[in-house]
């Protein structure tokens, strides 16, 4: 069984857990070289803090390592940073080894806790500025909420300069060398965990490093892979600049973005997304796309999605549903925020026509504003149907460049 701590700073120790065969993380990740469950013990003069804990069925690992380097009746306070079970996993059993120690949550995490912990629990909130001491060592919080989880939160290890982070920062990467400048290139796993955890809380993000700012950061501590002692300032740098960039088209020509999505069968679809380009294309400030989804690979999808004002999405009916493709490119906006995106849906059918009111219903679940009904037409379209859909292209577009309408939904 492992025992293995490691040094991060002159008081704080790693007594996480490593998980070197997980192949899918919280199902949306692949972490082809597995991952690790990142725990930390805090020493002062007065007595110790446990930095989070791990996955429930690593519990084991977490406590030969922690029991190597402290009683657990010199633990003060265990702090979560947040609550997703893979770090709170051995929270229970940790509280009723340490019955003394007082558990530190953000103020967001108290119902959380109570879903964990289904027996009253003693603990105490955090919000940013909150410190609290060990003597000769002082940790203070910082309030990061939505990265990834509401209740997330950070904290501050002044006399050492180190951040605990939470997630922030992370990656799913298993290297028991543990530190930046002693593993293998992770520089892939950094940016795919952004990707996929962080992207859609951009503007959560900007807030935290506003935070950090205040402090001299020396080693970043995060809840999964590397700990980062090398160069913090350029894995803040590369958040900044992920977070804040804009996107090429639009920093370029600072018009509105329109992009058509389509999938067609019989060129029907096809003629239809045509013209719903067209229409779009003619409203001024607006630039209208097409692309068709048989051809586009997810990280081009979430590209595009990303930077479109308006999405329209087409798609035959066939068996009384919308194809794949269409449900894997909304499928993209979980890495995304959509909420104020303006979307709308259409396509051709022979029988019963389904899709694109199913289309519509999705785009409605996930807070796209839905400027107008579906539109949908049987087999081959009329040069007057046709127009409709430019009309619908125009419509949508005039949406997109402030136009005042009541909202479908």
């Amino acid at each position: 069984m492992p025992t293995l701590t490691a040094k991060v700073s002159q008081s704080v120790d790693f007594i996480g857990a490593f998980d070197p065969k997980i192949r899918t993380f919280d199902i949306i990740m692949k972490t082809a070289n597995g991952s690790s469950y990142n725990s930390y013990i805090v020493r002062g003069s007065a007595g110790v803090a446990i930095m989070d804990t791990v996955k429930k069925e690593f519990s084991e690992d977490f406590f030969l390592r922690l029991e190597s380097l402290c009683d657990y009746e010199e633990i003060l306070y265990i702090v979560l940073h947040h609550l997703e079970p893979d770090h709170s996993g051995a929270l229970e059993e940790l509280m009723s080894r340490a019955p003394q120690a007082k558990l530190i949550i953000s103020n967001r995490a108290v119902l959380m806790l109570k879903g964990i912990i289904k027996s009253d629990v003693a603990f105490e909130t955090a919000n940013t500025g909150k410190t609290i001491s060990l003597g000769d060592k002082t940790i203070e919080f910082l309030s990061t909420p939505f990265l990834h989880w509401p209740d997330t939160m950070s904290s501050y290890l002044h006399e050492e300069k180190v951040l605990f982070s939470g997630d922030v920062f992370g990656s799913h990467y298993y290297d028991e060398r543990l530190f930046d400048d002693k593993v293998g290139d992770f520089s892939y796993a950094f940016k795919y965990y952004y990707d996929h955890i962080m992207r859609p809380f951009k503007q959560y993000v900007l807030q935290a490093l506003n935070l950090y700012s205040r402090f001299d950061i020396q080693t970043i501590a995060p809840l999964h892979g590397p700990i980062l002692r090398t160069n913090p300032q350029y894995y803040i740098e590369k958040y900044e600049e992920w977070s804040s960039e804009e996107k090429f088209r639009k920093h370029t020509f600072g018009k509105k973005m329109l992009s058509v999505f389509y999938m067609s069968s019989y060129d029907n679809t096809h003629k239809m997304a045509m013209k719903i380009m067209e229409g779009a294309d003619s409203i001024e400030g607006v630039v209208a796309s097409m692309y068709d989804l048989a051809s586009l690979e997810e990280n081009n999808m979430i590209d595009l999605l990303e930077e479109s004002d308006a999405i329209i999405i087409g798609s035959p009916t066939i068996n009384g549903d919308a194809v794949k493709p269409a449900w894997d490119l909304l499928s993209c906006m979980a890495y995304l925020e959509s909420g104020g995106k303006i979307g709308a849906a259409f396509g051709s059918y022979g029988w019963t026509g389904e899709a694109p009111e199913m289309l519509h219903d999705r785009m409605q679940w996930l807070k796209f504003r839905l400027p107008a009904k579906p539109i949908k037409i049987k087999l081959i379209p009329t040069a007057e149907e046709l127009e409709e859909c430019f009309d619908f292209g125009a419509h949508v577009a005039e949406i997109a460049m402030g136009k005042m309408v009541e909202m479908e939904i």
